[in-house]
């Protein structure tokens, strides 16, 4: 992680190679009228040209010629006053740091005047620390991501990178609140990007192995349990799902479990499911060749699972906490399933496979049956379940599916307040019917003419719930984009791990 700190130095004569200062939508005051002053009006010049507004954003970048402390002057905007709140603090820190980083400057310095803070400057901060300084930190972090681990590194041109950020805050005595926030969401930003790590991967390295080996390195790290069922238990266990997708490929399949006891010892846990397809090729019922890439990220479910009992270990939550993985690739090889095979959950229920590029559902039957032993508080599943969920919102919110209207809701509250936003879709009756087979107790895709893709693969995973408080999330179109956002990368986003913490911190 890179170099931080807390200080409470003028932000005037602060010494830094880029000063970054977050302003609201209006005309310039306190600490940045001062500021305007020693640059005689430059800034209030562009909110006069309306080069710079404080809208939620927008950027300035002002060459100060030793006016200030600091060598160089980035303004970036947070929208009304009123509206702040911690997810435009994340989405300004991110544009500040990420344009500072692009302009070469090592060094940077972040400040957010109190008087511009809004409701949030009132906040005593709880447990975790002050939620500014915990918006600020996490918003730095997740824009500072990079992934280099296949690019040659040249000596003479190396890429930009900010080495130390201090934050800049207006008293001593904000200073120990401050810092057990950007503390916390350090640690939480640095299980995203292990979470990023494990989907940007390609499938030739991180197999179910390394998925496996990734969750026991964490697990000794951070102190969780992780152990591994392999082949031969899943058989014992008679995970027929899984083992019918693993069928196809040379890689061996993996299960795995991991547990932190947090809570009470006879709490409940809340048992995470993730998708855990290494690659998909769809299998027999083969993927179209374009875009087939980005199914290296079919196990992004898998590794926000992995990576959210990381964070959860790190911030010591007091809850009990199960993640689930079941991994393994879908290949079309000479011994894998075909279009009409029947399978056999470790449920005893049967199924017919019509399509063998649906399998992220069938191995998520045999993770939520064993999901049961632990007589759950509540089950949440992760998967790039369905390109319909695209169709359906885009790349701007993840779905929702469940059976339960306030783990429903909760998921929905700690996605407005982290901005991976989740919106609901309905399991009405007919959904669940499309889904019952005809020579098979189901089918593992709706006949023609149904639609809602999306709804009808989680009325498929309703079937292996057991009657425990249950919510299907399909991340298929918010786990990875091609665009860059404030504070995500092109690629792999992470999405999900935020979200869970959220919902486990508020338990």
């Amino acid at each position: 992680m890179i170099k931080t700190s807390v200080k409470t130095d003028d932000v005037l004569k602060h010494k830094t190679d880029c000063l970054i200062v977050l302003c609201p939508e209006k005309k310039p005051a306190g600490v940045v009228k001062a500021i305007d002053g020693l640059l005689h009006g430059a800034i209030s010049a562009a909110y006069k040209a309306k080069r710079f507004e404080g809208k939620a954003n927008q950027t300035c970048s002002l060459s100060v010629m030793g006016l200030m402390g600091a060598q160089h002057l980035i303004l970036v905007g947070v929208g009304k006053t009123k509206d702040i709140k911690e997810e435009p603090l994340r989405q300004a820190a991110g544009t500040g740091v990420k344009l500072a980083e692009k302009s070469r400057f090592k060094k940077v310095a972040l400040h957010l005047p109190e008087g511009d803070a809004g409701k949030l400057a009132k906040s005593k901060g709880g447990k975790y620390g002050d939620p500014i300084g915990a918006a600020l930190a996490e918003g730095a972090h997740l824009a500072l991501y990079h992934f280099d681990a296949y690019k040659h590194k040249d000596e003479d041109d190396p890429p930009s990178r900010i080495q130390e950020i201090v934050f800049l805050v207006s008293s001593k005595a904000k200073v120990p609140a401050f810092q057990k926030g950007m503390q916390s969401a350090e640690k939480l930003a640095e299980a995203v990007l292990t979470t990023r790590d494990l989907m940007t991967h390609p499938g030739n390295t991180a197999t179910p192995g390394y998925l496996a080996d990734a969750a026991r390195k964490l697990a000794r790290r951070h102190k969780f349990t992780c152990r591994v069922l392999e082949k031969k238990d899943m058989q014992q266990k008679k995970m027929g799902a899984l083992l019918g997708v693993a069928r196809g490929s040379h890689e061996p399949p993996k299960f795995i479990v991991m547990e932190y006891n947090g809570g009470k010892k006879n709490q409940p846990p809340v048992v995470i499911v993730g998708k855990g397809i290494t690659f998909d090729t769809g299998g027999i019922s083969l993927k179209p060749p374009a875009s087939m890439d980005e199914m290296k990220f079919d196990m992004s479910g898998g590794a926000v699972t992995i990576g959210t009992l990381a964070a959860v270990a790190s911030l010591k939550l007091p809850v009990n906490v199960v993640g689930l993985v079941p991994a393994t690739e879908n290949m079309p090889g000479g011994s894998a399933i075909k279009p009409g095979d029947i399978l056999t959950a470790s449920s005893g229920k049967t199924i017919e496979v019509l399509n063998t590029d649906a399998e992220g559902r069938l191995v998520l039957a045999d993770a939520l049956v064993y999901a049961q032993k632990y007589k759950p508080r509540a089950v949440i599943d992760l998967a790039t379940l369905t390109g319909a969920v695209i169709v359906a919102l885009g790349h701007v919110a993840t779905a929702v599916v469940g059976s339960d209207d306030k783990l429903i809701q909760n998921l929905i509250d700690s996605g407005t307040e982290t901005g991976e936003r989740v919106w609901q879709l309905p399991l009405y009756e007919e959904f669940e019917k499309a889904v019952k087979g005809d020579i098979a107790d189901l089918k593992n895709i709706a006949g023609a003419g149904v639609g809602a893709g999306t709804i009808t693969a989680a009325a498929f995973l309703k079937n292996f719930v057991g009657d425990f408080p249950w919510a299907h999330l399909d991340i298929a179109g918010t786990a990875w984009g091609s665009e860059e956002k404030p504070y995500v990368p092109k690629g792999g986003s992470g999405v999900g791990v935020r979200l869970l913490v959220h919902y486990l911190k508020n338990l």
